[in-house]
């Protein structure tokens, strides 16, 4: 009987996971505000917390943090749109240009250092397919407007999901600890100090990496646009911040940003070195800081997701649940990191692993 009932709450849990799992599937498309929402909540929970020990009321706690929050993203927004945007605009104008470089001048050199032959990159069809698109821009741009006017309550849900994320986020994050309460609740009994444990680990590593790999993303995205920009490369703050963006794959803002980098800065110098040498070091710098400094001190060792790990997820996600997806993929993938870890260890303390029951057999 006690084996009867164990399996069937064994199957319950695992028709309870396959539910949520289809429910997410099937409202994934309206989920994304709510995730966004969730993940604010999540992220300024220990602010909050803060705030009410100096004696503030949760709900004052909320606004304040919701306060401060608004006033910072605006303050980015004025400051890097316009140099975004003025960047992004002088890419435009010199597109054509770094094509010609790189066809008469780049591909040329490599293919004497490479012995490669005449067609190895066949330039004149992507500089034809290019130059194509981007004559067609302003065509392209009365099409987009066309679309937004024709799809009118598509913008109006987009902009209402802006909306409903900062009112759901408020909510969320001034309830949090009531609704942790409710959930331990209704824990069952016998099981309610491992699912603690078990919750707890997995809190850990999902502050570790959603506050800790955000802060690194952002730190270094600053590092590398600031560097970039001292040493006068043109594009240094759209460049900085994409390596920034990719950094969450350990790695990837490294060799995608000063891969970019030394293209732009081959273009803009041309044959001075010492440019070239400051792109270098910045973000050699910026490895170092991030190595030595950034994540021990931001992520620490908690996380453990290895680098593939992190892009079959992001990928895994994207490809089922769309961009709901990508926001959920790491952070899922960090939980069954946890929960791995403790099948393992379950696996390693059972008679399966020692060999105990052929032994006795």
């Amino acid at each position: 009987m006690e084996w009867f009932m164990a399996d069937t709450r064994r199957w319950v849990w695992l028709g309870g996971l396959v539910l949520v799992a289809g429910f997410i599937y099937l409202l994934h498309s309206i989920l994304t505000p709510f995730l966004v929402a969730l993940l604010l909540a999540y992220l300024f929970d220990p602010l909050v917390d803060r705030l009410e020990k100096l004696g503030l009321s949760r709900t004052w706690g909320v606004v304040a943090v919701f306060a401060l929050f608004t006033l910072i993203v605006m303050a980015l927004l004025l400051i890097l749109v316009p140099m975004l945007a003025k960047q992004l605009l002088r890419l435009y104008e010199l597109a054509p240009q770094m094509l010609d470089w790189l066809q008469h001048t780049a591909m040329p050199w490599a293919q004497s250092k490479l012995g490669l032959s005449d067609g190895f990159w066949k330039f004149d069809k992507v500089k034809a397919a290019i130059s194509e698109h981007m004559g067609q821009t302003t065509d392209i741009v009365g099409v987009i407007l066309s679309q937004a006017t024709a799809s009118s309550l598509a913008l109006i849900g987009w902009l209402a999901n802006l909306v409903l994320i900062p009112v759901v986020s408020f909510y969320l994050l001034r309830d949090w600890d009531l609704m942790m309460a409710k959930i331990r609740s209704l824990l069952p009994r016998d099981r309610e100090a491992r699912v603690v444990e078990l919750a707890g680990e997995c809190h850990e590593v999902l502050g570790a990496f959603v506050r800790g790999q955000l802060l690194v993303m952002v730190a270094l995205g600053g590092i590398y646009a600031a560097g970039l920009m001292l040493v006068g490369l043109e594009l240094g703050l759209l460049i900085g911040l994409i390596a920034g963006l990719a950094a969450i794959v350990p790695y990837m803002g490294f060799i995608t940003g000063i891969g970019a980098a030394l293209i732009a800065g081959l273009f803009q110098f041309g044959g001075d070195l010492y440019p070239m040498i400051g792109i270098v070091a910045v973000f050699m710098v910026g490895q170092a800081l991030e190595g030595m400094v950034l994540t021990p001190l931001l992520v620490g060792d908690r996380i453990g997701l290895h680098p593939v790990a992190v892009i079959f997820a992001i990928l895994a996600g994207g490809e089922l649940f769309g961009f709901t997806g990508v926001l959920l993929a790491l952070p899922v993938a960090a939980v069954i990191m946890v929960l791995v870890r403790h099948v393992h260890d379950l696996y390693k303390d059972s008679d399966i692993y020692s060999g105990a029951d052929g032994a006795g057999q």
